[in-house]
């Protein structure tokens, strides 16, 4: 046998890593600001979090660690593809600490584990990877599929996270309430605004990034619905999606067990899983980030919500057959980490 025989496993982890970060980049993230980077050897794929792409609004990192941990949940769904397990190491130890001017330490490396072919349900989950989006117009009237929230619930637990439905008219408008005085206040903050700004597009753009015009609507009244959105207009006139109608979606809140950099990465995870879960039966998810991003609003949030450890998501789920999804940064652009 030759001495230079390769060894089957690790190269196909080599030789697939651009098709397998491809994959993981289709990730949902904060803006669509896309923060994360990756270095492949021949056994191994590391996840880094680009912290150039992290928003003023984010100052701790909390939703870029979610989004990271979102594009890993697609690294892992991608391996699977090829007919293995993930062998997945969260906050990898590090022979040495960075020094200023080197590599950042790793959020996770994932290697190839053992052969498992991919399941009828995994291969439809990665059949929604393309369509899958943020859903920031009408839904279509009709209940989502039966039983799909309880096993939309039983994915998270799986990720190690939380899924609240919360049904309660008197919670809903309690909950409306608060998202949209939080919202207020982050609106009229120019910090806040210039940064939205700078990550929405109009339709002539060719941005990779950011939310393009086709993705929010053209006024802040049509972007208020049962849960307000962010307003990524600005008065500008640019969105191009349809107003918010009269269907109501199921509004969700998605909980951590705690809120380190452990807890983060797992919410981001269990937050992709059941988007692509719920996207495979044409279900799409309104992210709603916003009011979290302020301290005491996200506190009293959870504390109104009864749930227990870190509130990391509030979103809403709805039908829709029309999916028109955000681009995505060239996954040459993507090597390599910060």
């Amino acid at each position: 046998m030759s001495a230079k025989m390769i060894n089957p496993t690790r190269d196909a982890l080599a030789s697939q890593a651009g098709y397998l970060i491809g994959v993981a980049a289709r990730a949902p993230s904060v803006h669509n600001t896309q923060p994360w980077r990756f270095t492949v050897s021949q056994d191994a794929i590391e996840l880094y979090a680009d912290p150039r792409r992290q928003l003023l609004v984010d100052p701790d990192g909390r939703e870029m660690l979610v989004s990271c941990g979102a594009a890993l949940y697609g690294l892992r769904l991608a391996v699977r593809s090829l007919g293995y397990l993930p062998d997945v190491e969260l906050l990898p130890e590090v022979e040495l600490l960075p020094e200023p001017g080197t590599p950042r330490r790793p959020l996770a490396r994932v290697r190839l584990g053992l052969a498992a072919p991919i399941t009828a349900d995994e291969r439809k989950m990665l059949a929604a990877v393309i369509r899958r989006h943020t859903h920031r117009g009408s839904f279509e009237p009709g209940p989502l599929p039966a039983g799909l929230l309880s096993r939309l619930q039983d994915d998270v637990r799986d990720e190690g996270a939380t899924l609240i439905v919360i049904d309660s008219e008197r919670a809903l408008r309690e909950l409306a309430a608060i998202v949209a005085a939080a919202g207020r206040r982050q609106d009229h903050d120019p910090r806040s605004r210039a940064e939205l700004q700078e990550w929405s597009h109009d339709a002539s753009s060719p941005s990779r990034d950011g939310v393009p015009a086709h993705a929010f609507p053209a006024t802040a009244a049509a972007a208020a619905g049962p849960l307000p959105q962010r307003d990524f207009d600005l008065g500008r006139g640019i969105g191009l999606l349809t107003p918010d109608g009269p269907v109501a979606p199921v509004t969700l809140a998605l909980f951590s067990a705690g809120d380190g950099e452990l807890e983060r990465l797992q919410a981001g995870q269990a937050l992709h899983r059941l988007l692509l879960h719920a996207a495979s039966t044409w279900v799409f998810a309104r992210l709603n980030t916003q009011p979290l991003e302020d301290v005491a609003t996200r506190a009293l949030l959870k504390d109104r919500l009864i749930g227990t450890g870190a509130l990391q998501m509030l979103l809403q789920l709805g039908l829709s057959r029309t999916a028109h999804a955000t681009s995505r940064r060239p996954v040459a652009d993507l090597f390599g980490p910060c």
